[in-house]
């Protein structure tokens, strides 16, 4: 079967930058950090009090409010980013045949918040109490679901959920759909709203965040030597992807194309990267295959770069062993230093940046890189955008459990 070419065509984001993509993009041109006090609840007894929420989000007007009621927070991110994404890309799902557009979307937790009242609710005032919408709000799939219904979408549908690398692995799939011919465009990214009680002590529990409370627009941090932890956040950023003749016919606007797709795993420890990257470096090497490149010709990474002292150097050490003489020569940075850690949708608001990255002409950069560390030696673009068009880029998404995803995107 010959492979089809897959574009992106249209964009869509809330995030602690913003409620839109310009607001997001000027957000990481400035160097602005998303990262704030948490206002969602009361932070009183948690050792770190600080994460990237959503400011101000409303879904008014794209969803009525009584939908919300029915809808966990992070389903209402994803029909609000995936509203935008529509209107940008100009596409009409009513003239397309519903069986050849789906949606395919990442999230590594899903409902969180929903479990929580719903467990309080049991405990509290007992079972026959408990809402009859918890399991429809808070399953996984409840996104892809929902924006399907929203949208009439009967072609391939399904949740990815594999931590942190969720939405760069739906993107993946989502590419292969119509890159084989299973679809002619696909909604896709990904979308989390763990910023809840639970996922905050959760994550405090297993030693992941940064506690610098006293600045925390400067906690995210990668590749600094004075990094401690990761910052939790919550958002979405959905893309719409088409085949490349199919969005020509359209006129529609195209950001980039989507070439290749690494997945591996590390086989190692359940929440630790391998010390030596080799699941990362392998999964870089396979979206270059997929792509058609040599590693020679990247000239970009966009890192996953959490600000974890494990994952900065682990992540440095594979882009070494792929790279090998050419790795000094790449331009690389953290999205996350900018907007905290958005766990399963890290991956598709990296590729919104990836995609208009390479539309301007400028890499955004990584802030809070005052002190570099020793072990992490390559060019991060510390502190200040840099105007350089690129036209081949890698996009890196590492999850708990071991997951690896690297996007290889290309101007067209």
């Amino acid at each position: 079967m010959n492979r089809r070419r897959v574009v992106i065509t249209g964009l869509g984001t809330v995030n602690p930058l913003g409620l839109n993509v310009p607001e997001y993009w000027q957000g990481l041109l400035n160097g602005r950090s998303g990262i704030a006090p948490i206002t969602l609840f009361d932070t009183e007894k948690f050792k770190v009090k600080f994460a990237g929420e959503v400011k101000n989000f409303s879904p008014d007007p794209v969803i009525d409010a009584r939908s919300v009621r029915r809808l966990d927070r992070f389903t209402q991110f994803a029909l609000v980013a995936a509203d935008q994404a529509v209107r940008d890309s100009g596409i009409d799902f009513r003239q397309l045949d519903p069986f050849r557009v789906g949606v395919i979307l990442g999230s590594g937790i899903g409902g969180l918040a929903e479990f929580e009242d719903g467990h309080a609710t049991l405990v509290n005032r007992g079972p026959d109490r408990v809402s009859p919408f918890v399991i429809a709000k808070m399953i996984a799939n409840a996104a892809a679901g929902n924006v399907s219904i929203k949208y009439d979408l009967r072609g391939p549908n399904t949740t990815v959920s594999t931590a942190c690398s969720s939405a760069a692995h739906a993107i993946g799939d989502a590419m292969r759909a119509i890159a084989y011919g299973f679809a002619d465009a696909m909604v896709t990214g990904g979308t989390e709203a763990a910023v809840t009680p639970l996922g905050l002590a959760g994550f405090i529990a297993c030693r992941a965040l940064s506690d610098r409370n006293d600045s925390p627009t400067t906690a995210s941090r990668p590749w600094d030597r004075d990094r401690d932890g990761f910052v939790l956040s919550e958002g979405a950023g959905l893309i719409i992807l088409e085949e490349y003749e199919h969005a020509k016919a359209r006129n529609a606007p195209i950001y980039c194309e989507v070439l290749g797709c690494g997945n591996t795993a590390d086989a190692y420890h359940i929440t630790a990267p391998h010390e030596d990257g080799i699941g990362a470096a392998e999964s870089m090497r396979a979206a270059c295959r997929e792509a058609g490149w040599n590693t020679s010709d990247v000239q970009y990474i966009n890192a996953h770069g959490t600000s974890t002292p494990l994952g900065d150097a682990a992540e440095t050490k594979a882009v070494k062993q792929v790279f090998g003489d050419h790795a000094p020569k790449l331009m690389i940075s953290s999205t996350k230093s900018l907007i905290g850690h958005l766990l399963g949708a890290s991956g598709g608001v990296e590729a919104i940046a990836c995609s208009l990255m390479i539309k301007h002409g400028i890499l955004h950069p990584t802030i809070n890189l005052d002190h570099a560390d020793p072990e992490c030696d390559l060019d991060y673009i510390p502190n200040t955008a840099r105007e350089v068009r690129v036209q081949r880029i890698l996009s890196n998404s590492f999850g708990f459990g071991g997951h690896n995803c690297s996007l290889a995107l290309g101007a067209v």
